[in-house]
């Protein structure tokens, strides 16, 4: 397993081993350049079994409560549209998806989630986005941070756990 500088990273990778899910970890400390414009790295290239292949963009947040409308689905403005380039750059056969990794504080509810696993004593639950629904439905979380979001009841239609996307 490569040296993963934060628990989300490591414990998403965890979860592609426990699922026996083929996978190629990305440098995140370096920046490729695509014509003119430096892209944002994202974090794996996991491969499916039907020829699925998603270029995973892992984003932690902590979830502590006990409704899905309480959980955070922000990313940047840069990371949408480096995701969407780097799904032109791969072609067909890959797409680009975020996968919003949550650190629950305790098992959550049975309902909540349909993927869950624990990883050093966490408990964290996965749910995936393409980034094209994503940016379909996004809106403007902070002009002056950048950052979007999708509303809670749209991110509950179009998020999934990760092995649908596969």
């Amino acid at each position: 397993m490569a040296h993963r500088r934060f628990h989300y990273d490591s414990a998403f990778e965890h979860y592609l081993r426990a699922k026996q899910l083929p996978y190629v970890a990305v440098d995140e400390a370096k920046r490729a350049l695509h014509g003119p414009k430096k892209l944002k790295s994202f974090d794996f290239v996991v491969y499916g079994e039907s020829g699925t292949n998603l270029l995973v963009d892992v984003k932690g947040r902590k979830h502590a409560g006990k409704s899905r409308k309480q959980l955070d689905n922000w990313v940047t403005e840069d990371d949408i549209a480096d995701l969407a380039r780097w799904q032109e750059v791969f072609g067909d056969g890959f797409s680009a998806a975020i996968v919003f990794l949550y650190w629950c504080a305790a098992q959550p509810p049975d309902a909540l989630f349909l993927e869950t696993f624990t990883h050093r004593d966490r408990w964290y639950a996965v749910l995936a986005c393409g980034v094209d629904e994503y940016r379909e439905y996004m809106t403007q979380r902070s002009p002056k941070w950048k950052t979007v979001h999708v509303p809670a009841e749209k991110f509950n239609t179009i998020s999934r756990p990760l092995m649908q996307m596969l």
